[in-house]
């Protein structure tokens, strides 16, 4: 999930609405993961935990557990409580924690994790060098920092030329509302994308420490929910670039971007397709 500096803006009743194909699609990554009783996993932005409760049922067979963190309090509290109710509260754990303070986190630096995961949350939180808050190098080494030797970190996250379509109706709509054009509107874009050449040069070289063993990108076009359609994206997922304009301006910007996406995405059958683009990469501690 995102880190929002400003506040907390995940709910997850917003995100059901708006993306809850998001944990249905992760099978790839999760068959990528290959999840064993009695692995120990770390899943960084576990968002609402339903991922991480798929994990338990197989954890729940030996010794393993699982332990996630988030940045959203609102999305840690939902976790906590799907765990509970699917009775797997003694197999999961969940933390308040932004990804980039992890190598702070010294309860989790122990290299006491076996695996560590994440699914559609990393490009809400790395940017790419030369990057001032040093994100990619902070989450890189936290994630080495908490595996133990030899440990794996699989994940799957927007890929370059992920939701292109969407991206170009935001900045331009943002950027004729601000006087600084594009280049101001372009520091409200809360993702990074990048592709399978810049996962090998940061891990092993930038940051090291790391062998990615596979990487591929996917174009993987995926159907918008059926209950917030293309609006309940936008004003989830685009929150932070709304946020970029005068509080009167905002709602008009949401509604020309939505106008905009409903005619380009709109499908002959019914329904808006939104163009991923998946990035997913296996590298093993070294």
């Amino acid at each position: 999930m995102a880190t929002e500096p400003t506040g907390d803006h995940w709910t997850s009743e917003a995100y059901q609405n708006a993306a809850a194909f998001v944990p249905k699609l992760a099978s790839k990554v999760l068959q990528w993961l290959d999840v064993q009783k009695d692995d120990v996993i770390l899943d960084v932005g576990c968002g609402d935990g339903v991922l991480d409760v798929e994990m338990a049922k197989v954890l729940a067979r030996g010794a393993g557990r699982v332990h996630g963190i988030d940045s959203s309090a609102a999305m840690i509290s939902a976790a906590q409580e799907a765990a509970r109710k699917a009775g797997l509260a003694d197999r999961c754990s969940f933390q308040v924690l932004d990804a980039a303070r992890l190598p702070r986190a010294s309860a989790l630096q122990s290299g006491a994790f076996t695996k560590a995961f994440s699914n559609a949350a990393l490009h809400w939180i790395l940017r790419p060098p030369p990057d001032p808050a040093g994100s990619w190098a902070a989450v890189f080494d936290g994630v080495r920092g908490a595996l133990a030797p030899g440990g794996t970190f699989v994940f799957e996250m927007g890929g370059l030329g992920n939701i292109a379509e969407i991206r170009a109706a935001l900045l331009a709509a943002v950027a004729r509302r601000l006087p600084g054009g594009v280049a101001q509107a372009r520091e409200a874009d809360p993702w990074f994308f990048p592709d399978e050449r810049w996962v090998r040069e940061t891990m092993e070289e930038r940051v090291g420490g790391w062998k990615v063993e596979r990487v591929e990108r996917e174009w993987r076009p995926t159907e918008a929910e059926r209950a917030g359609g293309v609006e309940g994206w936008v004003r989830l997922m685009g929150k932070k670039w709304f946020e970029a304009l005068p509080e009167e301006e905002q709602e008009a910007c949401v509604k020309e971007v939505v106008e905009v996406l409903e005619e380009v995405c709109r499908q002959p059958g019914g329904g808006w397709m939104l163009g991923y683009v998946r990035l997913r990469a296996v590298a093993r501690k070294i």
